[in-house]
């Protein structure tokens, strides 16, 4: 029995791994683009693990049943699986059947922003283009390290998740970036001001200019927006990249 719940469990893992990563963009929702060869690769060799020991087993039955001793004359073998490892079923079966979703609001709520621990000292000067098309972590960078102050007055127009600021008011604008895959997640948020909190998880775009507080340029200054329009977008292919939001209609 041991030996059948091994087979199958390589099977069913091989598969799921396959389906995620050959059929269309599930993948992403747990590890970055360039893996995708990876997992391929560790669902066929899981596959062709799960098939040789299954080829592997049939012919020790054969050969036990030819000299019908093969369990040291007792005629059959007692053997049983430890409950718990039957709970090894659920993820192979969920990539196979269903696949979890990104993480989220969830997530991005129990964890503290990202904080920019690189100094830069000169910053290219911001395109004329209002509202500013900008990434959440590139408004970071400007609101808390570029002393010119450039950020201020600008409108900016940042896309990522909704996610809730819990006390202090307003709601964050969120996006999680990952290294490897899931497991290394970190977000970066921006607080919004000024805009009713749209549900969690909710992916929209929002302009508006940085919300004044402490002394721009420095760690004092709040990543913050007060919000002039706040619009609902489609979740992003790749949701674990800080990405430009999409073209404003009727640009």
């Amino acid at each position: 029995m041991r030996r059948l719940l091994q087979t199958v469990l390589l099977l069913l893992s091989g598969a799921g791994l396959l389906r995620i990563a050959l059929f269309g963009d599930l993948y992403l929702r747990y590890v970055k683009e360039g893996m995708r060869p990876l997992l391929i690769g560790s669902g066929v060799l899981l596959i062709l693990l799960g098939l040789t020991d299954a080829v592997s087993s049939l012919r020790r039955r054969e050969d036990g049943g030819h000299t019908g001793h093969g369990d040291g004359g007792h005629g059959h073998r007692h053997s049983s699986v430890p409950r718990p490892a039957w709970l090894l079923f659920l993820p192979a079966l969920s990539l196979l059947f269903y696949a979890p979703p990104a993480l989220g609001a969830y997530t991005a709520s129990r964890e503290p922003a990202e904080v920019a621990v690189t100094h830069e000292d000169d910053f290219d000067p911001l395109p004329a283009t209002s509202p500013l098309p900008i990434t959440l972590s590139d408004f970071t960078r400007r609101v808390r390290q570029d002393r010119t102050g450039a950020i201020e007055g600008r409108t900016v127009r940042m896309t990522g998740f909704v996610t809730s600021a819990g006390q202090g008011g307003g709601w964050f604008l969120t996006r999680i970036m990952i290294s490897c895959c899931a497991a290394d997640a970190r977000s970066v948020k921006v607080r919004v001001h000024g805009a009713p909190a749209p549900a969690a998880d909710t992916w929209v775009t929002v302009t508006g200019a940085w919300h004044p507080g402490g002394t721009l340029g420095t760690g004092s200054a709040p990543a913050a927006l007060d919000a002039r329009s706040v619009e609902k977008t489609a979740e992003p292919v790749n949701a674990y990249t800080d990405a430009l939001p999409p073209p404003a209609l009727g640009r």
